[in-house]
C-alpha cells in the first residue's frame, strides 16, 4: 500500500488539510475554511468566540483565536465523549467540504487504496500526533536507516473512511 501525505496546502494533496482555501457551508452560513468551521463547532454556545473565529482572515488565525478562548471549553474537553464528538465534528466538516467542492470528491477517489496521512513531522506532539503522524527515522541493528510513521492519524482515517463510503455508494 502506498502512502499519500500532506502538510502544506500548496502541495499536491494539500486540499486534504483543514487549512486549504476551500469554503464550506454550515447552517446556511459560509466559512472561509474547514478549520474555521471546525473551531466554531467546538465553541457551540459561545457566540462571541464563534464570531471572532469566523471573522479570522486565515485558517491559522482562526485556530489561534480558538486557542485564545480555550478556557471556555476546558470543562467540555474533560468529558469522556469529547474525543468522539471532535471526530464527529471533523467528519462533518470534511463532508461539507466535499459537498461544496465536488471536484475534491473526485480527487479523493483517485487516491484509490492509499493510506492518507497528515504529516505532522514538524510538530510531533499533542494534537499533531492525534490528527496526523510524524515520520521518525530509526537505525536498525544492522545499521540500515529506516523511516516509520508514529501517531494516530485521525484526520487521515476520516478521509479514508469517507473514501470507502463513496466507493461503496458508487458500486
Amino acid at each position: 500500500m502506498r502512502d499519500i501525505s500532506f502538510t502544506d496546502v500548496k502541495g499536491d494533496y494539500g486540499w486534504l488539510g483543514n487549512m486549504s482555501p476551500h469554503i464550506v457551508k454550515y447552517n446556511d452560513e459560509w466559512y472561509r475554511t474547514a478549520e474555521a468551521l471546525f473551531q466554531c463547532m467546538r465553541y457551540e454556545g459561545f457566540p462571541s468566540a464563534q464570531s471572532e473565529i469566523k471573522a479570522a482572515k486565515s485558517p491559522m488565525t482562526a485556530k489561534m483565536v480558538a486557542k485564545k478562548h480555550r478556557a471556555l471549553i476546558a470543562e467540555r474537553e474533560k468529558d469522556a465523549n469529547w474525543e468522539a464528538n471532535d471526530l464527529a465534528r471533523m467528519r462533518e466538516c470534511l463532508l461539507l467540504k466535499l459537498k461544496a467542492h465536488p471536484d475534491l470528491k473526485r480527487r479523493l477517489l483517485t487516491t484509490k487504496d492509499a493510506r492518507i496521512i497528515e504529516d505532522c513531522t514538524k510538530r510531533p506532539r499533542g494534537s499533531g500526533l492525534f490528527w496526523g503522524m510524524a515520520r521518525i527515522e530509526k537505525t536498525l541493528p544492522d545499521g540500515t536507516a529506516t523511516t516509520e510513521w508514529h501517531g494516530r492519524n485521525e484526520l487521515g482515517k476520516l478521509w479514508m473512511a469517507i473514501r470507502e463510503e463513496l466507493n461503496q455508494q458508487a458500486s
